[in-house]
């Protein structure tokens, strides 16, 4: 009773873990349209998992096109309560080397081409985004990272940019100059929807490269990003591996505020919502609607 269940949005180096059992592919329909892919189930030293390709299997969805509603509905719709996002970013500085995790508490959002709200017209929320991360899974991922021996750093701002092309210099020393630490193109608005979803979200933005600021940034070779991206992959298994018992174990995670974010949320009158979108809210709200 109250344990956490737990979702992992990712690419395809994260969900092939060793010991993961009863694995299967299942196709959880969205009121929001299309998914990214199938819903891959698991279970991990007896611990429930479910893991969702971001992109689609094969990376197919550039991040403009992913459907993050849907991705996040379907999660919430298979009981999932706890998401761990895994991604790659540019470093905005000297001392995130390739290699390094960074557990992310805050995001900067410069996307300006994606539904950023499963709410609208004839029903409004408006959830609270100034602490955008879990600090409860924060923590267990940070005990997880340090049991496991890598490299990683607690706190740091994420830039989210549209995409798909990455930055001019001139925006990258822009975003430096705004204190931002990394920069990638996918947990906005996926750390927004978690919220009005009522999920626990936290991010582990694995650093692949320097951004175009960096004077190096021109000579990295395609080879040695993909190198980095692979070896990226292989610690974030670990990483799952260390962090699931935690979380699975977690019998107090039913009392994290993310739980109840819609609580004083939702801003429509009662008798004035619009029944569609109360119907197409069911499982994001329906705690909330009634």
């Amino acid at each position: 009773m109250g344990r956490a269940s737990i979702g992992i949005i990712g690419g395809s180096g994260v969900y092939d873990i060793d010991g993961l059992e009863n694995k299967r592919w299942i196709k959880i329909e969205s009121s929001f349209g299309e998914p990214s892919d199938e819903l891959l189930f698991g279970e991990l030293d007896g611990v429930k998992l479910v893991f969702l390709p971001r992109h689609g299997r094969g990376h197919k969805i550039p991040p403009s096109e992913i459907n993050f509603r849907a991705n996040i509905d379907v999660l919430k719709r298979v009981g999932v309560t706890d998401v761990i996002s895994v991604s790659a970013v540019g470093s905005l500085r000297e001392d995130l080397t390739p290699g390094t995790f960074v557990i992310v508490d805050q995001f900067i959002d410069r996307t300006f081409a994606r539904n950023k709200s499963f709410f609208g017209s004839g029903l409004v929320a408006h959830v609270s985004m100034a602490h955008p991360v879990c600090s409860r899974l924060g923590d267990h991922i940070e005990a997880a990272v340090k049991e496991a021996g890598i490299n990683a750093v607690r706190g740091g701002t994420y830039l989210v940019m549209e995409g798909a092309q990455f930055s001019t210099k001139a925006e990258s020393n822009v975003y430096r100059s705004w204190g931002c630490d990394v920069i990638g193109m996918t947990n906005m608005p996926e750390a927004k929807l978690a919220r009005e979803a009522e999920l626990c979200y936290a991010t582990v933005a694995m650093v692949t490269d320097f951004d175009c600021w960096h004077p190096d940034h021109a000579h990295v070779s395609v080879d040695q990003i993909i190198k980095v991206l692979l070896a990226n992959a292989d610690k974030a298994k670990t990483l799952v591996k260390h962090a699931v018992p935690r979380l699975g174990g977690d019998v107090a995670a039913h009392e994290c505020g993310c739980r109840s974010s819609l609580q004083y949320a939702l801003i429509t009158s009662p008798e004035a919502r619009d029944e569609e979108m109360k119907k197409k809210l069911q499982a994001i709200a329906g705690r909330m609607l009634g």
